[in-house]
């Protein structure tokens, strides 16, 4: 008896670390081979209902008011990204091309300043050690004033790089609008010809997952807001006290950057902290690192606390899922594990599989 429960346990184990290993690989590499299509059925998704209502309310056609919805949506969201791109490529341009000036104006002075002071320490201890002591910082302001100039250097080349790979992402786009238009004019059809190729179980299986996929990210969404609010009291506060101006709109547009897993806060107040260090203001250097320090150690605290407590898994867990998410997929990762065990948790309690006993 205990030898077949031992097979049964084996085989089990077995049989859910291939479906684990198939699913990592297709969402690793399969994913972005079909990313435009998936991307576009998600969008058909989230604008089916608009779709549905306002085609009940103007009496039109629903495949002509699926191509108008669709149409607006795009334009809308092309044109919020076109001057956000405009934007962030005028600045990041001048930025790269300043950064030797800067370098010239602000940091190579502060390294001089601070060499004077150990050769006047050194005059008075040991006048010998002089002339290493300037060879030494002849070196070193040479080789800084060479990063710099390389990461300007460096920098042009990724935006140069960048712009050559805009025909590629200018066809993934164009599939992706296509595509999107079809499926929104006919997801119905298209929807329930997949559904009629399952059978009454799967397909009830089918319909939680879907409804509890949704209503979880939606969750996800709304906690991720309490997140970013939380970010944007903290901030406020913290710059405001530390005399910042336009705490509150500097504040805000760190706060929405805070969302990026990958960057988050210190992608801006890193930068700021050191620039601000180097430029001589050490009191609000000091500041800044003290707001981001209380900022980020608050994020990990209550971050997995919060979307935890609202797909329903302890805050270990998500911690867990997350790091391990953003290890194996990136940012796809770092929202999908928690989600996908939310979810088996959820199927496990409704019956529809077992995986682990619960109390």
């Amino acid at each position: 008896m205990k030898t077949e429960a031992r097979k049964i346990f084996i085989i089990n184990c077995m049989y859910f670390t291939i479906l684990l290993l198939a699913a990592f690989v297709l969402l690793k590499y399969g994913l972005p081979m079909v990313a435009p299509f998936v991307t576009a059925f998600v969008i058909a998704y989230l604008l089916r209902r608009p779709i549905c209502f306002a085609s009940g309310r103007l009496r039109m056609n629903r495949r002509v008011m699926a191509i108008l919805m669709v149409l607006l949506f795009y334009s809308a969201a092309g044109l919020l990204f076109t001057l956000l791109c405009v934007k962030i490529f005028s600045n990041g341009k001048l930025l790269v091309a300043s950064l030797p000036s800067v370098y010239a104006n602000y940091v190579e002075p502060v390294f001089t300043g601070i060499f004077s002071g150990i050769e006047q320490s050194l005059l008075r201890m040991d006048p010998s050690l002089l002339g290493t002591l300037e060879e030494l910082e002849g070196h070193f302001v040479q080789s800084a004033g060479q990063m710099v100039s390389g990461i300007s250097m460096e920098v042009m080349g990724w935006l140069s790089g960048f712009a050559s790979s805009l025909p590629g992402m200018f066809i993934n786009l164009l599939l992706m609008v296509i595509t999107t238009f079809f499926i929104a004019a006919d997801y119905e059809l298209l929807t329930g010809f997949c559904l009629r190729q399952l059978g009454e179980r799967p397909k009830e299986v089918f319909m939680e997952i879907q409804s509890y996929v949704a209503g979880t990210l939606f969750v996800c969404i709304r906690s991720y807001a309490l997140i970013m609010t939380i970010t944007f009291v903290e901030l406020s506060i913290g710059l405001t006290l530390i005399g910042v101006e336009n705490s509150l709109v500097i504040a805000f547009l760190i706060a929405v950057f805070d969302v990026l897993p990958v960057l988050g806060t210190g992608g801006i107040m890193i930068p700021w902290t050191v620039i601000t260090a180097l430029m001589g203001s050490h009191g609000l250097a000091l500041g800044l690192l003290a707001v981001y320090l209380v900022i980020t150690v608050v994020r990990n605290i209550i971050e997995p606390k919060i979307v935890g407590s609202q797909i329903g898994l302890h805050p270990v867990v998500t911690l867990v899922s997350m790091f391990v998410g953003v290890q194996l997929l990136g940012v796809l990762g770092l929202f999908g594990f928690p989600i996908g065990l939310s979810l088996l948790r959820y199927l496990n309690e409704t019956g529809a599989i077992r995986l682990f006993k619960t109390a």
